[in-house]
């Protein structure tokens, strides 16, 4: 049996929220924002046009050693090359054919595509979870997923987010993105800080307010930057808010939350007025280049997908370490589900595989080939899990550590229909003003004000 890609790997990027390569910014950006809400739109109505699904058989079933043809598409860098092999080597009637996108972004679009007309989706197509309330609008385009044999198997909230309002389940969560903090040991050593991983975790502090304050403390005796950009490190902090962007009733919030206000002002202190930002848009080619250079930045928001990329930015680069610690507490950032499209001539079989590759043993794989945190109860207790350690970050625990971090995780925001559209235009926001430098916080935030009531 044979296992096929269409796409190149994409080292600068994993498989998660926020993990796209950063397009043009400014007005460019704005408008592409802009452009997306009239793009939701158009999707919500051209699948309430369309009707049934499309195609399939009765029940979508495999007769027993008829031979399938199973699509599957990811995006970024899930680890499931390996695991698609021995998929076949178990089933010698399936063959796999791997459509790998470059970016979430990307995939989310050609989902939405397929789905509004009916036709052209994968077998199993990924949700990340920054879109996933999006498509769970439209239950009637994807099989239900429910089964007694996996009940139990994912993180409460992992499995919560995923039922939708009559109790069906579109999707087998994959892993997750519980975070922790990587840091340059000898950019810290260079000025005079502890280097460590657990002095560093009580260096960093608690709060956000303590991780600002040990920047201040770095910058003052070294030319790097305390951060790569604002971006990265909003997305920690916008993880910790229940409810930022949208209530409960889908109404748009963001710009009149105090709380978002808040961090969105606090941040921007940090990142310019107190020069704690190396004012790099993450995902992009700057940014990229960036881990190489010899001045660059000493700290970065680390869930466990983001080891990976940092290791294959920064290759034959010596003093990155991961400190146990995260400011505000506990966050999670990532995480995608595999569903089913109903519109699939394979549903059955599609249904079997999407359950394999999301089971506790192939979750594992995929961590040790990626570092794609396990989502499964039965992974995070493992001693295979607990005791992984990465050898590129100085040896450190990382399945212990990030084993902690998933465990210190109190909040899951409330992400809506318009949550990616709503984070998208205020990371442009803060990147006026920390990147462009075209606008300062006040003007830059009336900017995303008025993206809010195109919205709504």
């Amino acid at each position: 049996m044979r296992t096929t890609d269409h796409a190149e790997e994409n080292t600068s990027a994993a498989a998660h929220p926020g993990r796209r390569p950063g397009s043009a910014r400014g007005a460019h950006r704005r408008a592409h924002v802009l452009r997306g809400i009239a793009l939701t739109s158009g999707l919500a109505l051209a699948l309430t046009a369309c009707g049934g699904a499309a195609g399939g058989d009765d029940d979508g079933g495999v007769a027993e050693g008829e031979d399938v043809s199973l699509s599957v598409t990811t995006f970024n860098e899930f680890g499931y090359e390996e695991l698609f092999t021995e998929y076949e080597e178990l089933n010698e009637n399936v063959t796999i054919e791997h459509n790998k996108i470059d970016t979430a972004e990307n995939a989310r679009d050609s989902l939405r595509n397929s789905l509004g007309a009916g036709q052209g989706a994968s077998d199993i197509e990924p949700l990340e979870v920054d879109w996933l309330a999006e498509f769970k609008q439209y239950p009637d385009r994807f099989e239900d997923l429910s089964d007694p044999e996996v009940e139990g198997r994912w993180l409460d909230w992992k499995y919560e987010d995923a039922l939708l309002e009559d109790g069906s389940l579109i999707g087998y969560g994959t892993d997750s993105g519980p975070q922790a903090v990587c840091y340059r040991a000898d950019l810290f050593e260079e000025a005079g800080l502890p280097t460590d991983r657990d002095e560093v975790a009580d260096f960093l502090g608690d709060t956000w307010e303590d991780y600002f304050a040990a920047g201040r403390e770095f910058v003052a005796e070294s030319d790097s930057a305390w951060y790569s950009g604002s971006d990265n490190v909003w997305q920690g902090m916008i993880n910790q808010v229940e409810v930022p962007f949208q209530d409960a009733e889908g109404e748009v919030i963001a710009d009149t939350n105090p709380e978002v206000k808040d961090l969105y002002d606090q941040l921007l202190e940090a990142s310019v007025q107190d020069e704690l930002s190396a004012g790099l848009t993450q995902w992009s080619g700057d940014w990229s280049d960036a881990f190489q250079r010899e001045e660059t930045f000493a700290t970065m928001m680390c869930p466990g997908w983001m080891l990976g990329i940092i290791e294959g930015n920064a290759a034959e680069v010596e003093g990155w370490d991961i400190a146990n610690t995260f400011p505000g507490g506990g966050a999670n950032w990532g995480g995608s589900y595999l569903t089913v499209p109903s519109q699939g001539d394979n549903v059955e079989a599609a249904k079997e595989l999407a359950a394999w590759l999301t089971a506790p043993e192939q979750q594992l794989k995929a961590f040790e080939v990626v570092n794609a945190f396990p989502s499964t109860g039965e992974a995070l207790e493992s001693e295979e899990l607990l005791s992984a350690t990465n050898e590129f970050f100085n040896d450190a625990p990382t399945g212990e550590i990030l084993a902690e971090r998933a465990e210190a995780v109190e909040t899951q925001p409330l992400k809506g229909t318009e949550y990616l559209t709503i984070n998208v235009a205020i990371q442009d926001a803060i990147n006026r003003v920390d990147v462009d430098g075209s606008d300062d916080p006040e003007s830059s935030w009336q900017k995303f004000v008025n993206d809010m009531e195109a919205l709504r």
